[in-house]
């Protein structure tokens, strides 16, 4: 097996593995009753089924519409991300389990947008009564992959300051 196909087995893996674990959480939450939350830890962590129809934590709300335009550019998305981590260096596995997980987050999304037009939503966190926006995996999966890539690129800065 050559190496860039090794590499590209670690992106499918985790990006495959992200998508499953999170279409598999969503198909539990939708036998949540909608809108009531179940507490996981009383006052900071309930199970909410929502819906949602925009993006990432309830933002760019909307109709049709933007359901085509946010799947659209999750497509774009997935693509640019496979392309991406097929030019990774071999030592850049950060990057790609990176890429990865916001590939996986974004394919996740997508089909719920897909098969419902809606994203499925249920994890609350709150601190009693102020509330963070209802995400699910996916939406989670994109977040780490993010901060997983700004990580990368701190520890690349400081690495050529100290070569320099």
């Amino acid at each position: 097996m050559s190496r860039r196909i090794a590499r590209l087995a670690v992106f499918a893996i985790v990006f495959l593995l992200t998508a499953g674990f999170d279409q598999g959480t969503k198909e539990w939450a939708r036998t949540l009753p909608a809108g009531v939350p179940q507490p996981v830890i009383d006052g900071y962590w309930d199970w909410e089924l929502a819906h949602n129809h925009g993006a990432a934590f309830s933002s760019f709300t909307g109709g049709t519409g933007t359901q085509v335009v946010l799947s659209l550019i999750a497509v774009a998305a997935l693509i640019a991300l496979a392309v991406a981590a097929a030019r990774t260096r071999p030592e850049e596995r950060l990057r790609r389990i990176a890429y990865a997980l916001i590939a996986g987050g974004a394919l996740g999304n997508l089909i719920d947008r897909i098969r419902d037009g809606a994203v499925t939503d249920f994890v609350r966190w709150r601190i009693h009564d102020a509330k963070w926006p209802i995400f699910n995996l996916a939406d989670a999966a994109l977040l780490i992959g993010v901060a997983l890539l700004a990580i990368g690129a701190v520890r690349e800065s400081w690495q050529r300051r100290a070569a320099a």
